[in-house]
């Protein structure tokens, strides 16, 4: 026995979507992207945080550095790419290419007296103080 099929033609085959079902997908994208969007922000300031620490790390080192070399830290952080202390015993550069800029593009604050240096950055808002992503990062 032969089995007998329905010869169905391809536009009743072929069913869209309705406007309500569309609607209620839009919806659920949208409520996931409110609730995912802060968090992927937030990741971002993290990732920056990290960066800074890191790159402060990396400066504390090539000063270190330096300071074995001289006997005293730079008074800028400039010494650590050229020589300004006119020093025979100078050995730089200490770090490659040019003086590294924080996350937010704002340059590092750096002090020394010669014995101990502060090293930070601003954060987001690139002025002295703040909370959360403005606030003042060093090690």
């Amino acid at each position: 026995m032969k089995s007998c099929k329905a010869i169905v033609p391809a536009a009743a085959k072929a069913r869209g979507f309705t406007i309500i079902e569309l609607l209620i997908v839009m919806a659920i994208l949208g409520m996931l992207a409110v609730m995912v969007a802060p968090n992927l922000f937030n990741q971002a300031d993290s990732a920056r945080r990290d960066a800074v620490l890191s790159q402060i790390s990396s400066l504390g080192s090539a000063l270190d550095a330096y300071r074995l070399d001289i006997g005293q830290y730079p008074d800028s952080l400039e010494g650590l790419v050229r020589d300004t202390s006119n020093r025979s015993t100078w050995n730089g550069p200490y770090i490659r290419g040019d003086l590294p800029v924080d996350p937010w593009g704002n340059e590092y604050q750096y002090e020394s007296d010669g014995r101990d240096y502060t090293l930070m950055s601003y954060g987001a808002d690139g002025r002295d103080g703040g909370e959360g992503n403005d606030a003042d990062i060093s090690i």
